[in-house]
């Protein structure tokens, strides 16, 4: 395998708070690529970095050999890198097959007819398990739906690399399980992934590597299980 992401040196500072320090990682194509870390660690911060929400101080961020650092979001977008939001961010005011048709016609190789574009969405709404609600109005959805549409928002603008943000949080163990399922069935349709996840179950579940960040730096990667137990991520996670 080659590396679809590489990220060198990535640095973001606030003030005087150091949210991401040097850091280096690869995500290799097909991978799915575990992000873990206590809260604050820079988890998001580094996918605002990669995906253009925020501008590094210094480092590089090189996406399929092209140097994408400091792009706007919405040319790394078309470049091929999707991302999902912990906290959900549809059109409220919209059904949930007209969020979908945003993402097709203005994310990655954009599509211009409108019909298609709704069959082409209207399949990704149904992969995700929305397909009966896909003319509901995004305002009535719970949680579960509302991150199911977030991902297939997230899809709809054909990615090569899918950031996912913590999409297991406030799921009961039921709704994780297909939580879990879904992340895997994307993967297999080549869809590499990058995962930021709390819930440590999902993450060993579906990790075949795990980068671990404290105080913005990082202080473990490999595989999950050797990695879980390293010295340094107990530490940071329960303290000495």
């Amino acid at each position: 395998m080659k590396p679809i992401l590489e990220v060198n040196r990535l640095s973001k500072t606030f003030g005087g708070l150091v949210a991401v320090k040097s850091l280096d990682l690869n995500v290799m194509e097909g991978e799915i690529l575990g992000l873990i870390g206590p809260n604050g660690s820079g988890k998001t911060t580094s996918f605002n970095l990669i995906s253009g929400f925020l501008k590094p101080d210094c480092g590089k961020v090189r996406f399929s050999g092209r140097d994408i650092t400091g792009l706007k979001p919405y040319r790394i977008c078309q470049a091929g890198i999707a991302r999902t939001f912990q906290l959900t961010r549809p059109f409220a005011g919209m059904t949930a097959l007209q969020n979908v048709v945003i993402g097709r016609m203005y994310g990655g190789d954009p599509i211009r007819n409108m019909r298609r574009a709704e069959e082409e969405c209207l399949n990704l709404l149904q992969f995700v398990g929305l397909g009966r609600r896909a003319h509901s109005p995004v305002l009535n959805f719970g949680v579960v739906d509302r991150k199911r549409l977030e991902v297939a928002r997230a899809l709809a603008t054909r990615p090569k690399l899918l950031l996912l943000d913590e999409m297991m949080s406030g799921l009961n163990p039921t709704e994780m399980e297909e939580a879990i399922r879904l992340v895997r069935a994307i993967a297999e349709t080549g869809i590499t992934l990058m995962v930021v996840e709390h819930v440590m179950k999902a993450i060993i579940d579906l990790s075949a590597r795990l980068v671990v960040l404290n105080y913005g730096e990082k202080i473990a990667e490999g595989e999950p299980r050797e990695v879980l137990t390293h010295r340094a991520v107990v530490e940071a996670y329960l303290g000495e």
